[in-house]
């Protein structure tokens, strides 16, 4: 028999089953309440009048999930089981990505039949390029990204509905390839660029760096530790459990919206500075102690003044209390790849000196303020060349995976209802209708 919470309302007693996941998370089930006594279990609206109120839903469980699990106590993330840490020395994204959406590791066949279908997929229809002209060059590229996957089921209108195990991987395939030719597709239109099609010679990675830099008279120069490092982020940021984009994918899908519909919803939540432009606002903040002329030093001791304005981006995270696991890959990946270019960053500089100052700091160490993927990420991606603005979309691109395993998760389960929250109303009680000429 399952362990009871008891909840005491009004005189009543009522019983609600706590649910323990395969790590030992616990979550009281709302949707199963019983009065004390009684036999028929309901939701607990339904069986007390009253529901939970969780602003930001910090402390609420929307679904069960067997894809990603984080501890953030102890620093821990793992794709289906499989520590970060392995999958980022013995993995490449494209792996990760098929683990992640299939539950398993592909075999060396499934790994060559996916990658085909991926290299099938990689063309956009060509009307879509006229989409492309219709945007004004100032255009930020997320917006275009989200814009242009929506449109995507306009032209692939046959394939696209809600969930069809039969299709569904090639669908998978489709969006996954499709996501880096739109993203690339989007940076070119944005610096009035001549378009660059995806060469099926390159495999995923190299191919979105062909499409990004290439021109028409002159390849882009692949270098392998370029190529890796990109890899490497696109990896660690596949999936992040019930993050805001991720569960803004599962919200739409849950209409039963397309798996299109709902990875554009995700790019839309994604876009938000305090989700996907984390990496940008890092940049932007060493950008600025460095113009000022600091070290860094100064910087630190503002950051603990509550007046000063200032604040130390890329520490901390939502989740993690302990320092993030994707932190440490990708500062070994930042060093790597700038000591391989031979360049030194005045930015990676001041980078490493916050970092050994808030690690040293008792103000952020008691404050768990440990630097998070964010912190480093920007650093590499300066490096290789991306502009800021495209941040976040390389953060959607290497987030696709997560969003479609979530939507093929949420399709596959029969009891899924649309979702669809309540609310406490704190607004004006009933009120008689003002004729316009009496109203002041």
């Amino acid at each position: 028999m399952s362990k009871m919470a008891k909840l005491e309302l009004d005189g009543k007693v009522y019983e609600l089953p706590i649910v323990e996941g395969s790590e030992g998370e616990k979550a009281i089930d709302l949707t199963r309440c019983v009065e004390l006594g009684g036999t028929k279990p309901g939701d607990l609206r339904a069986k007390t009048g009253c529901i939970t109120l969780d602003p930001s839903l910090g402390n609420t469980g929307s679904c069960s999930s067997n894809i990603t699990f984080i501890d953030g106590e102890r620093g821990i993330l793992r794709y289906r089981g499989i520590p970060i840490e392995e999958l980022a020395e013995k993995s490449r994204f494209i792996e990760a990505a098929y683990l992640l959406i299939f539950g398993k590791l592909p075999t060396s066949l499934e790994t060559h039949m996916f990658s085909q279908m991926l290299e099938n997929h990689e063309l956009l229809h060509e009307d879509m390029k006229f989409h492309f002209q219709g945007f004004p060059p100032y255009s930020h590229p997320m917006a275009i990204l989200s814009s242009m996957i929506n449109a995507t089921g306009c032209f692939y209108h046959d394939k696209i509905e809600h969930y069809n195990p039969d299709t569904f991987k090639d669908l998978a395939a489709m969006l996954l390839s499709q996501v880096r030719t739109i993203a690339a597709f989007s940076y070119r239109k944005s610096r009035g660029l001549p378009i660059i099609y995806p060469d099926p010679k390159y495999k995923y990675t190299a191919n979105f760096l062909h499409m990004m830099f290439s021109l028409p008279y002159k390849e882009y120069e692949m270098r392998p530790e370029v190529v890796s490092a990109l890899d490497t982020i696109f990896l660690l940021h596949a999936d992040h459990e019930q993050n805001c984009s991720t569960s803004t994918v599962r919200t739409v899908a849950s209409s039963q919206a397309s798996l299109f519909a709902s990875a554009a919803a995700g790019v839309c939540a994604l876009w938000g500075p305090l989700h996907g432009g984390a990496n940008q606002a890092v940049i932007e903040m060493l950008s600025d102690i460095h113009r000022s002329g600091d070290d860094g030093t100064r910087f630190i001791e503002d950051a603990k003044k509550k007046d000063s304005g200032k604040r130390l981006m890329g520490f901390g995270h939502r989740i993690y209390k302990n320092y993030d696991p994707r932190a440490k890959i990708i500062k070994a990946k930042c060093d790597e790849i700038l000591n391989s270019m031979k360049r030194s960053d005045p930015l990676l500089d001041i980078a490493k000196k916050l970092e050994e100052a808030a690690l040293q700091d008792p103000y952020f160490v008691e404050r768990r303020l440990y630097p998070n993927v964010d912190f480093y990420s920007g650093i590499i991606m300066r490096a290789i060349g991306i502009p800021v603005e495209m941040f976040t979309v390389i953060f959607a691109i290497g987030r696709t995976p997560g969003w479609i395993a979530n939507f093929k998760e949420l399709a596959e389960d029969k009891t899924t209802r649309i979702n669809r929250p309540r609310q406490v109303y704190i607004g004006q009680t009933l009120s008689p209708y003002t004729p316009k000429q009496d109203r002041t």
